[in-house]
């Protein structure tokens, strides 16, 4: 039997009704569900998490409830997989997301159809200290180094080969899943999400040459911070936990070799979303 595994926001689907819904209209279409809350405020037995990552593994889909934050947080835990994700926007852009909670009434049609697979770059990274790895992660979305509210002295190298150096408030590497996140609002370009691609983006950076750039795919950036100025730095991989970077530690971050499958419906069209979402009126 197919199965579907669904990972709710239980602080957006509180009464997990929404859930519910889509759990019986895949039920009804032969589906096996089970049901996987995140970001619910609980730590996770050892148990749950190994009946998670099994139920993940074994689907034939994914599907995360909540905003980009849900998306994103599947999206990690499913990285393994290959298992195709398509989220239901329960939060407020929700732009990762392929279905709106007020078009959940297409969800059966998209069940019998078949959804598209669309694969996603993602961004090994490595913070590297005296020598040492101290910090590997991979970025769906991006990585940003920044002051933390102080102004901080950057140096961003592709390939070994000066980007550009300047003092401001931090830096932004995306990926094109996260073009129209934190580096958009930074000034960096939108790009289509299936492209391949890695994009830099300075954040208030203090130096006109300090432009937003976009970087073939195996570029490997390296992030070096505090030359002179010597304030505290702060990097987070798809805005999730904050790391402490100090002077002369070494960011690298380079294309991985696992990509994020997420689910796409066939002509849907990317151009009009990013009217939509981000409020242009056409």
């Amino acid at each position: 039997m197919k199965s579907i595994a669904l990972c709710p926001n239980a602080q957006r689907d509180t009464d997990l009704a929404v859930t519910e819904q889509v759990a019986a209209m895949a039920k009804n279409l032969g589906f096996s569900v089970s049901v996987h809350p995140i970001f619910d405020g609980k730590r996770e037995e050892p148990m749950a998490v190994a009946e998670r990552d099994r139920a993940l593994r074994d689907a034939e889909l994914i599907i995360a409830l909540g905003g980009d934050g849900s998306m994103l947080r599947t999206a990690r835990l499913a990285l393994d997989t290959g298992v195709p994700i398509l989220g239901i926007n329960m939060g407020g852009k929700g732009f990762l997301a392929e279905i709106e909670l007020d078009q959940i009434d297409m969800l059966p049609d998209l069940l019998r159809e078949g959804l598209e697979c669309e694969p996603r770059l993602t961004l090994d990274v490595q913070l590297v200290r005296d020598g040492e790895v101290k910090i590997s992660d991979i970025a769906i979305n991006d990585v940003v180094v920044s002051g933390g509210g102080k102004v901080i002295e950057l140096a961003v190298f592709g390939d070994g080969k000066r980007i550009s150096s300047f003092t401001g408030d931090g830096v932004i590497i995306a990926t094109p899943t996260g073009s129209t996140a934190y580096s958009m609002a930074a000034g960096g370009p939108i790009v289509e999400p299936a492209a391949q691609n890695i994009l830099v983006t300075p954040i208030c950076a203090h130096v006109l040459e300090a432009k937003p750039y976009v970087l073939v795919a195996d570029r490997q950036v390296t992030v070096e911070v505090g030359f002179k100025k010597r304030n505290a730095s702060y990097m987070t991989v798809d805005g999730d936990d904050m790391f402490k970077v100090l002077h002369g530690d070494c960011l690298k971050i380079s294309k991985s070799a696992k990509t994020a499958c997420f689910a796409h419906i066939p002509n849907m069209n990317f151009y009009k979303r990013v009217s939509e979402k981000l409020g242009d009126i056409m």
